[in-house]
């Protein structure tokens, strides 16, 4: 039996970054049997032996302890990943007190976590992303050359490999994370046109279909059952466009599509006309535009008339929005608008020039004597060249 849509979003968007996480246990695993390896081979040599198989039971247990963590979701959370960094580098920081300073120095003997140390930093950038993991190989590689005690081009090569992996791991983190989101808009967006296209369906077969009826009958009829067959037409429009209307979607960045919102503002009286593919906008000025709009539609009803006609236009030219509202009314008088602000009447100063200032975008009026009204606004997106 097929997954519902819903069940399939949650499974994405579970863990993205689990084969991440998996590899580190892998990681882990491999480092530490090297590091064993290296304390039986180099355990002669140590001035303080019995502190090195300390350090490395201690090393077991903690592999076995974040190897069991790391591969639930419980254990990657960053007490847990903070406390693993801090631990590989107390260790770390054991070796003088372990190795002589012949292996330290002139052999060059790794130290007693040898590479087991490299896990934090790959865990880091698994669970924080590029920056975490960059510096928690930064901060491995410091108590790398502390331990040392002296600077050599195979240190430095340590350190950058250290915050190399990290970054790495993180970046890939970042992209497995960002594509599930994304994984589970286009799910939800192809549930969400499915069941739009089964309401349709639904619709067609009835209520529209009463609804023309109505309206047709009603203004055979004449009188008051043509004021019925008019609101009834009213309606079969809005629900048309409902029907018709774009599914609202939304981007992990908190944009969303400005269409729909848009599109349900059509009437029999109001073309709206939007490009056929979606127009993304930042989530707080997509919901300022379409209320600016709907005010602007809202005063051709006041002042135009029931016969007025009115028209609106969305265009995405790329790094700018350009949304226009225009009638066919009688226009506005000119000084009508400072007088009304004046006169208290804020519908213009604030639902529409407010808005557009709040935006940082640019508005534009045309009207005049039987010209009608034309608005005109311009909002850049967010970190385009103005």
């Amino acid at each position: 039996m097929p997954k519902e849509p819903a069940e399939r979003v949650t499974k994405v968007i579970d863990d993205p970054a689990t084969p991440l996480w998996r590899g580190t246990i892998a990681l882990r695993i491999v480092t530490f049997l090297f590091a064993a390896a290296n304390v039986i081979a180099n355990q002669s040599g140590y001035v303080r032996p019995w502190l090195a198989w300390t350090t490395l039971g201690v090393m077991a247990l903690w592999s076995v302890f974040t190897s069991r963590a790391y591969s639930t979701t419980w254990g990657r959370r960053w007490p847990i990943v903070l406390v693993d960094l801090a631990l590989t580098c107390g260790l770390m920081s054991l070796s003088p007190l372990i190795m002589s300073d012949h292996q330290l120095l002139v052999l060059h003997v790794p130290l007693i976590t040898t590479i087991w140390a490299c896990v934090p930093a790959v865990a880091l950038g698994a669970l924080g992303g590029a920056a975490a993991g960059f510096g928690g190989g930064l901060t491995v590689g410091l108590f790398t050359y502390l331990s040392h005690r002296s600077p050599s081009l195979d240190l430095l090569r340590d350190v950058v490999l250290l915050a190399g992996a990290g970054m790495v791991v993180g970046m890939a983190s970042a992209t497995a994370r960002r594509s599930a989101v994304l994984l589970a808009q286009a799910l939800r967006a192809e549930a969400a046109t499915a069941e739009r296209e089964r309401l349709a369906r639904s619709i067609h077969d009835s209520v529209l279909q009463v609804l023309a009826r109505v309206r047709k009958r009603g203004l055979e009829v004449g009188g008051e059952a043509a004021e019925l067959a008019k609101m009834a037409g009213e309606q079969e429009v809005a629900l048309r466009n409902l029907v018709a209307a774009a599914p609202t979607d939304s981007t992990v960045d908190g944009e969303i599509d400005l269409r729909p919102g848009l599109q349900m503002l059509a009437t029999p009286r109001i073309q709206v006309s939007t490009p056929a593919t979606q127009v993304m906008f930042e989530a707080p000025a997509a919901g300022e535009l379409t209320s600016l709009v709907r005010e602007a539609l809202s005063n051709v009803d006041k002042h135009c008339g029931e016969d007025a006609r009115a028209w609106v236009l969305l265009e995405d030219l790329g790094e700018e929005i350009v949304l226009s509202v225009r009638d066919d009314g009688p226009g506005i008088p000119e000084g009508r608008i400072a007088s009304a602000a004046a006169e208290g009447r804020m519908g213009i100063e604030k639902s529409i020039k407010g808005r557009v200032e709040s935006l940082g975008g640019t508005l534009e009026l045309q009207t005049g004597p039987g010209e009608g009204t034309e608005w005109e606004v311009r909002v850049f997106r967010k970190g385009a060249a103005r």
